[in-house]
């Protein structure tokens, strides 16, 4: 190949073969890199993860939020406070209990100056709530979430526990270090007698290194007097809890069953939004409202809830029989009354009664089978119901022998001739 001039063609310089080096080098690389990416077999999961941890930051109003893969496990169980829907004003009775919550849990966390400037004012970073089932334990521990505008992680023992050796502390760290990115946060442990209950020498090591490392970082960031995190946990049965995860919690409120005037407050909040009949809610003795309070003591808040779902089934009731005779019955159902309530508490009790009515019955089977047994006495009523179930296996075999003989025509299935 010749120039202009008819000579020879002038060889590429130095920087010319460089730059077409490079951008060979630049493409290759990126054709590779594509290769890569559509061979790799993870792909589609690293693609649906990356996407989960924007969903995650987006549910969470913090769209910044950098964390690692631990720390996603946790956040799927974390909930925003402005999703929570329980406040203290949907909480019947538990007034003292609500107002020192307030300024143990919620003022902390909302005003920390007031807090930073004194050791005696240190806000608490444990709190245990105790009490029989269905008292609102839980409730308080979302409204508190709700009322100082923190995250609320829940914390659950089957999102902790991994099959691979090591993972469990992981899962464990995650938890304080997304507290700590998403303070102001509440760290909740629902029946933490299951979760970090008496250590024991039967324990799996696994176990023991997960409730060390649990108590470990608790320390850890009680020290840390500027960090806005608590840790609140709830229980049925507080003797069970450990010693040491005791010390932790140094401040603990009884939540018992409510009162008269509490299941009052309790069952005006339940019914404050349903159809009922006048004069329901009269501040008098012989009020509605007033007379199922008096009839249901030793009921719990969510026993109250559940009288009230089963009397609202009286209403519908009603409509149907009307619809079934042919009545005209306007299209809609009558307001609640006072004897929907009387019919369910009539036959009704609460969940613990009906536990421990069904618990001693049974009991009282056994033992008298014990006893009848030692005697060598047999119930009749068992007699009877041996034989019949004798008598129905005789006949479906005897049925069975008659269908193989009739299948095979054997001459012994033939009937004989007279002579």
């Amino acid at each position: 190949m010749s120039n202009k001039r008819g000579g020879p063609a002038e060889p590429p310089s130095f920087l010319q073969e460089v730059a077409f080096l490079a951008v060979s080098a630049l493409f290759s690389c990126l054709v590779l890199s594509f290769g890569l990416k559509r061979l790799d077999p993870n792909r589609q999961t690293s693609k649906a993860a990356e996407q989960r941890k924007k969903e995650i930051a987006k549910r969470l109003g913090r769209p910044k939020l950098v964390t690692n893969v631990y720390e996603d496990a946790i956040a799927a169980d974390v909930a925003n406070p402005d999703h929570i829907n329980v406040t203290f004003n949907s909480i019947g009775g538990l007034e003292d209990t609500k107002e020192a919550l307030q300024e143990l849990v919620i003022l902390p966390l909302v005003r920390p100056e007031l807090f930073s400037k004194s050791n005696l004012l240190k806000p608490a970073k444990g709190v245990l709530l105790y009490g029989p089932p269905g008292t609102g334990k839980t409730l308080l521990a979302k409204a508190l979430a709700k009322e100082s505008q923190a995250c609320f992680i829940n914390v659950r023992t089957s999102t902790l526990q991994s099959k691979w050796f090591g993972d469990a502390q992981k899962l464990v760290t995650a938890v304080f270090t997304l507290a700590w990115k998403l303070q102001p946060s509440i760290i909740f442990i629902d029946e933490i007698d299951s979760f970090l209950g008496t250590r024991k020498n039967s324990e799996h090591e696994a176990v023991t290194q997960m409730k060390t490392e649990f108590m470990t970082l608790w320390d850890g960031f009680n020290t840390d007097s500027n960090a806005r995190v608590m840790v609140l946990a709830a229980t049925n049965r507080p003797w069970d809890v450990d010693e040491a995860i005791l010390r932790r919690l140094p401040r603990s409120f009884e939540v018992g069953l409510p009162n008269k005037e509490q299941r009052a407050k309790i069952l005006g909040v339940t019914l404050q939004h349903e159809k009922l009949e006048k004069g329901f809610f009269l501040n008098e003795m012989n009020a509605p409202i007033w007379q199922i309070a008096e009839r249901t003591k030793g009921y719990s808040g969510s026993d109250l809830q559940e009288l009230c779902k089963q009397a609202a089934y009286g209403p519908v009731r009603d409509l149907l029989r009307s619809e079934t005779r042919g009545e005209n019955t306007g299209g809609g159902c009558r307001a609640l009354m006072m004897k929907d309530f009387d019919e369910i508490l009539k036959t009704s009790n609460t969940s613990a009664q009906a536990a421990s009515s069904y618990q001693y019955a049974d009991e009282m089977r056994k033992n008298t089978r014990s006893a009848n047994a030692r005697e060598g006495y047999q119930d009749p009523e068992e007699i009877e119901k041996a034989q019949l179930m004798m008598q129905q296996m005789m006949a479906g075999l005897f049925q069975a022998a008659q269908n193989e003989s009739s299948r095979s025509g054997s001459p012994s299935s033939q009937p004989k001739e007279l002579d």
